[in-house]
């Protein structure tokens, strides 16, 4: 495997990103008080390590080559309020249910990347937010201020940074424990909540797909002789934007007996589509850490951006470093996708290609309430498995919002909500997700997907 010579990274330091253009940064009122932060945060744990830094990089690896899958998911924004037992838990659980349904569809492993500990901060469109006439600095996630709309809540309290660490660190640890005493031991039947299955036309398919996945659980028991759960092997990643780069940064170190930097706030950080510039500071700072890394593409995103971001972030063409996260909605990605691809074949990169449904399918409805459709978040994943098949590769992973609790802030699918329905749970303080028997239907039908697709 290739690697990244000492001279690409002669000018680079973890705070080299501090020389260009930093966008989506929270400006707080005693820059001192924020050093005072940064500098603690410098001297704190770590909350991943480099081996499994490496470990998911080699995986990512093989998923650029088609032999694994990517599931990436989790909440749009982390709420400090919900980092308890339970809703901890409930997301483990259905990324679980969920990579189990996509195994038996892609006849391969797939590789589980949680949104959380540390999925606390959100770009916004504008710094300002207005009501009534006042004027107060837009909600920025739970790691820079408070959604409440007054002037207190919403100004920058950079103790927050040490509260969001502290969070992930609890996150993490609660995630460990249960991966490691056999939570992911789910081969019994009974751990699949199928009720809505009565309402959907595919019924048929998702109670033998049900039945592939116990036999195939029970088959994996006789031949290696555990059940499934009974490992010590973490196979739960981390992900989140790697958007406050103070934050970032002062988790970016040295390792012993190995080369390089590495981001040891998570395992696998992204640029997001608000800060995804290749001369800007977010560019600037992923590249010179040794994590594999994304970018979010979306509408208007060139060949020539696709080019300069290979060139900056993977300039040894090393499988498993860059990802790119498309994002562009299910009636545009049809005309976005293939010239992007394109690009990167023409630059020789063995990129990891994976579909963000989500974010180019948001609609506001007539009452003022963001939302998504759940046949268009489908849409867009069945038409990228059909682009990439065509351009003679496949598809190597799903990145969705979503959570394990019943809320109710997507409409559709087969016992969705509608739009009348929103108002019960919407409990989203940014962007909505799917509930827990949405994740699993999607789950369902990108299993059924890709069976089509093996056939083909």
């Amino acid at each position: 495997m290739h690697t990244r010579s000492a001279a690409d990274l002669s000018n680079w330091t973890p705070d080299s990103w501090r020389e260009r253009p930093a966008l989506q940064q929270p400006v707080y009122p005693d820059p001192a008080a924020l050093d005072r932060v940064l500098s603690e945060l410098r001297q704190l744990p770590p909350l991943v390590t480099s081996w499994e830094i490496i470990g998911l990089r080699e995986q990512l690896a093989a998923a650029s080559a088609g032999t694994r899958f990517v599931l990436q998911g989790g909440d749009c924004a982390e709420r400090l309020v919900d980092c308890n037992s339970s809703r901890i838990a409930n997301m483990l659980k259905v990324l679980l249910q969920m990579s189990l349904v996509l195994v038996v569809g892609a006849k391969r492993p797939v590789i589980r990347i949680g949104r959380f500990a540390g999925q606390y901060a959100k770009p916004r469109s504008a710094a300002e937010e207005t009501r009534n006439g006042v004027r107060l600095p837009s909600y920025r996630g739970d790691i820079i201020n408070r959604p409440e709309f007054t002037l207190e809540a919403r100004t920058p309290d950079p103790q927050l940074l040490l509260r969001g660490y502290e969070r992930a660190a609890l996150t993490l640890n609660f995630i460990r424990a249960l991966v490691k005493g056999g939570f992911a031991d789910l081969h019994h039947p009974e751990y699949f909540d199928l009720d809505w299955v009565q309402h959907s036309p595919l019924a048929d398919d998702y109670h033998r797909m049900a039945e592939t996945i116990g036999e195939s659980l029970r088959f994996m028991e006789n031949v290696l002789g555990v059940r499934a759960g009974e490992t010590d092997r973490i196979d739960f990643f981390t992900a989140h934007e790697a958007l406050h780069l103070g934050y970032e940064s002062a988790q970016t170190r040295r390792v012993p007996r190995r080369p390089g930097w590495f981001n040891l706030t998570t395992h696998f950080p992204w640029a997001g589509q608000r800060t995804n510039q290749p001369e800007g500071a977010h560019i600037e700072y992923l590249r010179g850490i040794e994590n594999p890394v994304g970018v979010k593409v979306g509408p208007g995103v060139t060949r020539e951006q696709v080019a300069r971001w290979i060139d900056i972030l993977d300039p040894r063409r090393m499988p498993g470093r860059l990802t790119l996260i498309h994002r562009f909605g299910a009636a545009r990605i049809g005309q976005e996708l293939p010239p992007l691809v394109e690009a990167a074949q023409a630059e020789g990169a063995q990129l990891l290609w994976i579909c963000d449904p989500m974010h180019g399918n948001t609609l506001t409805t007539a009452s003022g309430v963001k939302t998504r459709s759940f046949e268009d978040i489908y849409s867009e994943v069945e038409q990228s498995f059909e682009i990439h098949r065509s351009m003679g590769h496949k598809l190597g992973g799903v990145h969705i919002e979503l959570t394990g609790e019943n809320v109710t802030e997507c409409i559709g699918g087969a016992r969705g909500p509608v739009e009348a329905d929103l108002a019960r749970a919407y409990e989203s303080e940014v962007d909505p997700r799917l509930n827990y028997e949405q994740s699993l239907e999607l789950a369902f039908l990108i299993a059924r997907k890709m069976q089509t697709e093996s056939r083909v």
